[in-house]
Order: structure tokens, then C-alpha cells, then sequence
């Protein structure tokens, strides 16, 4: 909204405009709205959402859109052709995959604690975990009151709150599998390309990978009894060098070197 104020207001003229869209705009304000338990917030994420599809037009406006997922360029594709090419979501290359023990059957599930959508995926993972025989731990940098009196409850539960990046890294070197679900098909999750570098074994559900290229490298659940299913059987199976290999071969595509490039090329060629 704020970076594309100059195009509605025509302050941009004889320039050719770019726009990166991070996701479906007016989609993502609905899915919040969804996850939102304030019925004030949730009025308001709904209002947010109408206002959007009417802004979206403002699209037809601009020389090129960047869409960040095969999901949105299909969307952006259809309503504004060929001006929508894909380039895949930016992030930080950290390839880290140390094989440690995995005796303490400890699942992590990290995000910003501040978002609707995450606080409903933690009270989702509290209770398919909460009776089990593993650890989840909860990470976020920073915390909610609710969510931290719901984990209170359960031993076998805890919550770390991150103060740097390292911190982070030390958690997906000691879990030995990643539980990523969202109610909200939006975008491409960061923490996804995240836990695929840095983290070993993924349990995502439909909504966090469908349509991203990256279905075949996290095992797929859905329900509670799903996720528990996975989760015991990935605790019987040794992440190896065959698996990141086959990692790493499917993430070229997502390279920032190589989107950064194509972005340039678009532009200047």
C-alpha cells in the first residue's frame, strides 16, 4: 500500500513501475480476519480486505509485477497477463545440517508470536503435543500472555524466546523435526525456506506447501491424528546426506542470486 501510493496519487510519471507482490493482498487481510478472535479486529480485517480488491486495479498501472509464489502467479497471471513473472520469496542462505541425536524427540515450531495466524497454529500444535510422549518447544522473539499460560500447563511443552538469529540456529540444530502448520494459504512462508536450510525433518499441512514447488521435501498432515502419525515416524528415521542432497537440488530455483538477477534483467533489458 505504502510504496504504491505514488502511482495512485500520479506522482510517478514517464518511469517505468515495478511492483513485488509479497502476496494476494485483500486475500491475506481475509485470512487474518479469520484467525482473529477480537470481533473488533476481525470487523476490521474484513473492511481492510473489501478496500483491497478495489486497490489491487491499481495494478494496471504498472510495467511488471514480481509474485512470489506459483499459487499468487496464477492468480496475478490470469488478471493482469503478462505483466506478472515469478520470482521466488528473498531470504538468507544458512545451510546448516548437523545430524545430532534425536533421543529427546524434541518438535519445534517457530514464528512471530505476534500474528493471529501463528498464535492459532501454536494452540492447534499445543493440542495434538500436550499428551504425547515428545517435546515441543515454541519459538518466537516475542510472547503472549495467553499462549504462554496455555504452555505453562504441559511439561513436556516449553516456550524459548529468541533474542538473535543464533539462538534460532541452535534450536534447528537440536530438533529433529519441524512442524509448520497455517491456516492461511498466503505467500510462501519464510520460516518454511527456514527450517528446509537449516532444520531437519518437516511436518507442514496442505496450506503451508501446496502450490510452492516444495511438496515433496516435507512429509504433508493435516489433522491432529495426522501429525502425530508423521511425527512418530519421523522419529524412527535418521536424517542423512541423501536427504539434504535432494534438498539442495530443489532449492537452486530459489537461489536470491539468480531471482535478483532475473529482476534486473526484466528491468534494464
Amino acid at each position: 500500500m505504502h510504496t504504491t501510493s505514488p502511482i495512485f496519487l500520479k506522482a510517478i510519471k514517464n518511469q517505468k513501475t515495478f511492483v513485488r507482490a509479497h502476496n494476494i493482498e485483500h486475500l491475506f487481510y481475509k485470512g487474518l480476519s479469520e484467525s482473529e478472535s477480537s470481533v473488533f479486529k476481525k470487523t476490521f480485517f474484513k473492511q481492510e480486505s473489501k478496500k483491497l480488491i478495489k486497490y489491487e486495479s491499481i495494478l494496471k498501472k504498472v510495467d511488471g509485477i514480481f509474485t512470489i509464489s506459483p499459487f499468487e502467479h496464477a492468480y496475478f497471471l490470469e488478471k493482469y497477463g503478462e505483466k506478472a513473472t515469478y520470482i521466488p520469496a528473498f531470504h538468507e542462505v544458512t545451510k546448516n545440517f548437523i545430524h545430532t541425536d534425536n533421543s529427546k524427540k524434541t518438535v519445534l515450531f517457530h514464528g512471530n508470536i505476534l500474528v493471529p495466524e501463528n498464535i492459532r497454529a501454536i494452540l492447534f500444535l499445543i493440542s495434538i503435543y500436550k499428551n504425547s510422549i515428545y517435546n515441543l518447544v515454541i519459538a518466537s522473539s516475542h510472547q503472549n500472555k495467553n499462549i504462554n499460560t496455555e504452555i505453562d500447563k504441559h511439561k513436556n511443552i516449553q516456550f524459548v524466546n529468541l533474542k538473535s538469529q543464533d539462538d534460532l540456529k541452535q534450536l534447528f540444530r537440536t530438533a529433529h523435526i519441524n512442524v509448520l502448520p497455517t491456516f492461511q494459504k498466503t505467500g510462501i512462508k519464510l520460516k518454511l525456506l527456514n527450517a528446509l536450510y537449516q532444520g531437519k525433518f518437516i511436518i507442514a499441512n496442505n496450506n503451508m506447501v501446496e502450490d510452492t514447488g516444495l511438496e515433496e521435501l516435507t512429509e504433508i498432515a493435516n489433522s491432529k491424528e495426522e501429525f502425530l502419525q508423521k511425527t512418530a515416524i519421523l522419529f524412527d528415521k535418521k536424517f542423512n546426506q541423501e536427504i539434504v542432497n535432494k534438498r539442495l537440488e530443489k532449492l537452486k530455483s530459489f537461489d536470491p542470486q539468480k531471482s535478483a538477477q532475473k529482476i534486473v534483467d526484466i528491468i534494464f533489458n
